[in-house]
Protein backbone atom coordinates (compact mmCIF):
# COMPACT_ATOMS: atom_id res chain seq x y z
CA UNK A 1 0.00 0.00 0.00
CA UNK A 2 2.72 2.28 0.99
CA UNK A 3 4.28 1.61 -2.60
CA UNK A 4 1.13 2.16 -4.15
CA UNK A 5 0.85 5.87 -2.21
CA UNK A 6 4.38 6.37 -3.45
CA UNK A 7 3.77 5.57 -7.22
CA UNK A 8 0.89 8.04 -7.18
CA UNK A 9 2.82 10.70 -5.87
CA UNK A 10 5.76 10.44 -7.97
CA UNK A 11 3.44 10.46 -11.13
CA UNK A 12 1.59 13.78 -9.50
CA UNK A 13 5.78 15.26 -9.16
CA UNK A 14 6.27 14.40 -12.76
CA UNK A 15 2.63 15.72 -13.89
CA UNK A 16 2.88 18.98 -11.99
CA UNK A 17 7.13 19.17 -13.28
CA UNK A 18 6.01 18.68 -16.56
CA UNK A 19 3.55 21.72 -16.56
CA UNK A 20 5.85 24.12 -14.73
CA UNK A 21 8.43 23.25 -17.35
CA UNK A 22 5.82 24.27 -20.19
CA UNK A 23 6.08 27.28 -18.03
CA UNK A 24 9.29 28.16 -17.56
CA UNK A 25 9.89 27.60 -21.67
CA UNK A 26 7.51 30.15 -21.70
CA UNK A 27 8.97 32.50 -19.46
CA UNK A 28 12.65 32.56 -20.33
CA UNK A 29 11.98 33.70 -23.79
CA UNK A 30 10.76 37.45 -21.84
CA UNK A 31 13.33 37.34 -19.20
CA UNK A 32 16.78 35.74 -19.24
CA UNK A 33 17.94 34.01 -15.83
CA UNK A 34 20.25 36.51 -13.90
CA UNK A 35 23.66 35.09 -13.96
CA UNK A 36 26.46 35.04 -15.88
CA UNK A 37 26.71 37.62 -19.04
CA UNK A 38 22.90 38.60 -17.97
CA UNK A 39 23.96 38.98 -14.41
CA UNK A 40 21.31 42.17 -13.27
CA UNK A 41 20.46 43.88 -10.32
CA UNK A 42 17.05 43.18 -8.65
CA UNK A 43 17.39 39.16 -7.98
CA UNK A 44 17.82 39.53 -4.21
CA UNK A 45 22.06 39.22 -2.32
CA UNK A 46 24.25 37.75 -4.21
CA UNK A 47 27.07 34.71 -2.97
CA UNK A 48 30.34 33.78 -4.96
CA UNK A 49 29.48 32.15 -8.15
CA UNK A 50 32.14 29.37 -7.80
CA UNK A 51 30.40 28.69 -4.22
CA UNK A 52 26.71 29.17 -6.09
CA UNK A 53 27.47 26.42 -8.57
CA UNK A 54 28.37 23.57 -6.03
CA UNK A 55 25.44 24.73 -3.65
CA UNK A 56 23.00 24.35 -6.46
CA UNK A 57 24.31 20.69 -7.90
CA UNK A 58 25.62 18.79 -4.75
CA UNK A 59 21.88 17.56 -4.54
CA UNK A 60 22.18 16.04 -7.77
CA UNK A 61 25.14 13.78 -6.29
CA UNK A 62 23.60 13.04 -2.79
CA UNK A 63 20.29 12.22 -3.29
CA UNK A 64 21.06 10.08 -6.31
CA UNK A 65 23.78 8.64 -3.91
CA UNK A 66 21.28 7.83 -1.14
CA UNK A 67 18.37 6.54 -3.49
CA UNK A 68 20.95 4.26 -4.42
CA UNK A 69 22.25 2.70 -1.48
CA UNK A 70 18.87 2.10 0.25
CA UNK A 71 17.87 0.70 -2.79
CA UNK A 72 17.24 -3.18 -3.43
CA UNK A 73 18.99 -3.26 -7.04
CA UNK A 74 22.30 -1.30 -6.38
CA UNK A 75 24.61 -4.54 -6.63
CA UNK A 76 22.79 -5.24 -10.66
CA UNK A 77 25.70 -4.61 -13.15
CA UNK A 78 22.75 -2.06 -14.85
CA UNK A 79 22.09 -0.47 -11.85
CA UNK A 80 26.42 0.04 -11.20
CA UNK A 81 26.95 1.38 -14.71
CA UNK A 82 23.81 3.65 -14.49
CA UNK A 83 25.10 5.16 -11.32
CA UNK A 84 28.24 5.96 -13.18
CA UNK A 85 26.57 7.40 -16.18
CA UNK A 86 24.85 9.51 -13.71
CA UNK A 87 28.10 10.52 -11.94
CA UNK A 88 29.75 11.04 -14.59
CA UNK A 89 28.21 14.45 -15.32
CA UNK A 90 27.63 15.16 -12.14
CA UNK A 91 30.27 14.67 -10.23
CA UNK A 92 32.50 16.62 -12.68
CA UNK A 93 29.69 19.37 -12.86
CA UNK A 94 29.66 19.37 -8.70
CA UNK A 95 33.01 19.13 -7.41
CA UNK A 96 35.31 20.35 -11.34
CA UNK A 97 33.64 22.47 -13.13
CA UNK A 98 32.48 25.41 -10.46
CA UNK A 99 36.17 25.43 -9.45
CA UNK A 100 37.48 26.06 -12.96
CA UNK A 101 35.33 29.08 -13.57
CA UNK A 102 37.14 31.82 -14.12
CA UNK A 103 34.59 34.77 -14.36
CA UNK A 104 33.89 36.90 -11.21
CA UNK A 105 30.19 37.83 -11.52
CA UNK A 106 28.46 37.24 -8.49
CA UNK A 107 25.59 34.38 -8.45
CA UNK A 108 21.96 35.65 -7.03
CA UNK A 109 20.89 33.55 -4.28
CA UNK A 110 17.24 33.22 -5.74
CA UNK A 111 18.66 31.62 -8.68
CA UNK A 112 20.69 29.10 -6.42
CA UNK A 113 18.08 27.72 -4.94
CA UNK A 114 15.68 27.34 -7.53
CA UNK A 115 18.63 25.35 -9.25
CA UNK A 116 18.59 23.03 -6.07
CA UNK A 117 15.08 22.79 -6.43
CA UNK A 118 14.93 21.52 -9.52
CA UNK A 119 18.33 19.13 -9.14
CA UNK A 120 16.61 17.66 -5.92
CA UNK A 121 13.39 16.67 -7.59
CA UNK A 122 14.84 15.40 -10.83
CA UNK A 123 17.58 13.89 -8.82
CA UNK A 124 14.65 11.89 -7.11
CA UNK A 125 12.42 10.98 -9.88
CA UNK A 126 15.61 9.92 -11.87
CA UNK A 127 17.16 7.66 -9.02
CA UNK A 128 13.70 6.34 -8.06
CA UNK A 129 12.29 4.98 -10.64
CA UNK A 130 15.70 3.25 -11.70
CA UNK A 131 15.98 1.85 -7.87
CA UNK A 132 12.59 1.30 -7.17
CA UNK A 133 9.54 2.12 -9.30
CA UNK A 134 10.33 1.00 -12.62
CA UNK A 135 10.20 -2.81 -13.88
CA UNK A 136 13.95 -3.90 -12.60
CA UNK A 137 16.45 -3.16 -15.38
CA UNK A 138 18.01 -6.75 -16.25
CA UNK A 139 21.67 -6.77 -16.56
CA UNK A 140 21.58 -7.80 -20.33
CA UNK A 141 19.83 -4.86 -20.81
CA UNK A 142 23.31 -3.08 -21.25
CA UNK A 143 23.43 -4.91 -24.74
CA UNK A 144 19.93 -3.50 -26.46
CA UNK A 145 20.07 -1.13 -28.90
CA UNK A 146 18.83 1.45 -26.69
CA UNK A 147 21.02 1.30 -24.35
CA UNK A 148 23.97 1.28 -27.01
CA UNK A 149 22.47 3.87 -28.93
CA UNK A 150 21.65 6.30 -25.75
CA UNK A 151 24.99 5.79 -24.30
CA UNK A 152 26.80 7.10 -27.45
CA UNK A 153 24.35 9.71 -27.74
CA UNK A 154 25.03 10.48 -23.68
CA UNK A 155 28.77 10.48 -24.14
CA UNK A 156 28.75 12.87 -27.58
CA UNK A 157 27.11 15.33 -25.58
CA UNK A 158 29.42 14.91 -22.68
CA UNK A 159 32.29 15.36 -24.62
CA UNK A 160 30.40 18.53 -26.36
CA UNK A 161 29.80 19.76 -22.78
CA UNK A 162 33.28 19.46 -21.84
CA UNK A 163 34.84 21.02 -24.77
CA UNK A 164 32.90 23.81 -25.14
CA UNK A 165 33.02 24.51 -21.58
CA UNK A 166 37.09 24.33 -22.42
CA UNK A 167 37.37 26.72 -24.70
CA UNK A 168 35.26 29.50 -23.04
CA UNK A 169 37.69 29.37 -20.23
CA UNK A 170 41.00 29.43 -21.73
CA UNK A 171 39.08 32.51 -23.52
CA UNK A 172 40.25 34.56 -20.58
CA UNK A 173 44.44 35.05 -19.97
CA UNK A 174 44.80 35.25 -15.75
CA UNK A 175 43.78 38.36 -14.79
CA UNK A 176 41.39 39.29 -17.69
CA UNK A 177 37.67 39.61 -16.96
CA UNK A 178 36.39 40.87 -20.50
CA UNK A 179 34.09 38.94 -22.67
CA UNK A 180 35.79 37.64 -25.55
CA UNK A 181 34.33 35.93 -29.27
CA UNK A 182 34.98 31.54 -28.86
CA UNK A 183 36.25 30.34 -31.43
CA UNK A 184 36.71 26.07 -32.60
CA UNK A 185 34.89 22.97 -31.80
CA UNK A 186 31.02 23.18 -31.82
CA UNK A 187 31.18 27.10 -32.21
CA UNK A 188 32.02 27.01 -35.34
CA UNK A 189 28.00 26.57 -35.82
CA UNK A 190 26.25 27.94 -32.68
CA UNK A 191 26.82 30.60 -29.91
CA UNK A 192 26.08 27.69 -26.86
CA UNK A 193 27.61 24.53 -27.47
CA UNK A 194 27.46 23.63 -24.01
CA UNK A 195 24.15 23.61 -23.73
CA UNK A 196 23.65 21.78 -26.72
CA UNK A 197 25.96 19.03 -25.78
CA UNK A 198 24.19 19.11 -21.67
CA UNK A 199 20.56 18.85 -24.23
CA UNK A 200 22.54 15.40 -25.64
CA UNK A 201 23.38 14.00 -23.22
CA UNK A 202 20.24 13.49 -21.25
CA UNK A 203 18.53 12.83 -25.06
CA UNK A 204 20.88 9.77 -24.48
CA UNK A 205 19.97 9.43 -20.25
CA UNK A 206 16.35 8.98 -21.72
CA UNK A 207 17.21 6.45 -24.36
CA UNK A 208 19.34 4.63 -22.44
CA UNK A 209 16.49 4.00 -19.17
CA UNK A 210 14.12 4.28 -21.75
CA UNK A 211 11.86 6.13 -19.29
CA UNK A 212 9.21 8.61 -18.50
CA UNK A 213 11.16 10.65 -15.66
CA UNK A 214 13.92 10.27 -18.57
CA UNK A 215 12.14 12.09 -21.47
CA UNK A 216 10.67 14.38 -18.70
CA UNK A 217 14.43 15.36 -17.64
CA UNK A 218 15.50 15.91 -21.55
CA UNK A 219 12.06 18.51 -21.95
CA UNK A 220 13.43 20.19 -18.88
CA UNK A 221 16.48 20.88 -19.73
CA UNK A 222 15.95 22.22 -23.29
CA UNK A 223 13.23 24.06 -21.67
CA UNK A 224 15.74 25.91 -19.61
CA UNK A 225 18.42 26.27 -22.05
CA UNK A 226 16.94 26.72 -25.69
CA UNK A 227 15.91 30.70 -24.80
CA UNK A 228 18.76 31.02 -22.65
CA UNK A 229 20.62 29.86 -25.58
CA UNK A 230 18.82 32.56 -27.60
CA UNK A 231 19.72 34.95 -25.42
CA UNK A 232 23.65 34.15 -25.13
CA UNK A 233 23.50 34.42 -29.42
CA UNK A 234 21.58 37.88 -29.25
CA UNK A 235 24.20 38.91 -26.60
CA UNK A 236 27.01 37.81 -28.63
CA UNK A 237 25.25 40.11 -32.10
CA UNK A 238 24.80 43.32 -29.54
CA UNK A 239 28.07 43.14 -28.05
CA UNK A 240 30.66 41.97 -30.73
CA UNK A 241 29.42 43.84 -34.20
CA UNK A 242 32.08 41.33 -35.94
CA UNK A 243 30.76 38.06 -34.63
CA UNK A 244 30.15 35.38 -37.16
CA UNK A 245 26.76 36.13 -38.69
CA UNK A 246 26.44 32.09 -39.70
CA UNK A 247 26.27 30.95 -35.90
CA UNK A 248 23.16 29.89 -34.59
CA UNK A 249 22.16 29.89 -31.67
CA UNK A 250 21.69 26.08 -30.54
CA UNK A 251 21.21 24.01 -33.53
CA UNK A 252 23.33 23.87 -36.24
CA UNK A 253 22.18 25.34 -39.42
CA UNK A 254 18.32 25.35 -38.12
CA UNK A 255 17.98 27.16 -34.53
Amino acid sequence: MLFLSEIIIFNFIMLFFGIVGVGVFILLFFVSAPYGQHIRKGWGPNINNKLGWFIMEIPTVVIYLIIYFLGERKTSVVSIVFLFIWMLHYGQRTFIFPFLIRAKQPMPVTIVSFGMMFNGINTYLQARWIYALSAPYHDDWIFSPFFIAGLFIFLLGFIINLHSDRIIRNLRKPGETEYKIPYGGMFRWVSSPSYLGEITEWTGWAILTLSFPGLIFVAWTFANLAPRALSHHKWYLETFPDYPKNRKALVPFIY
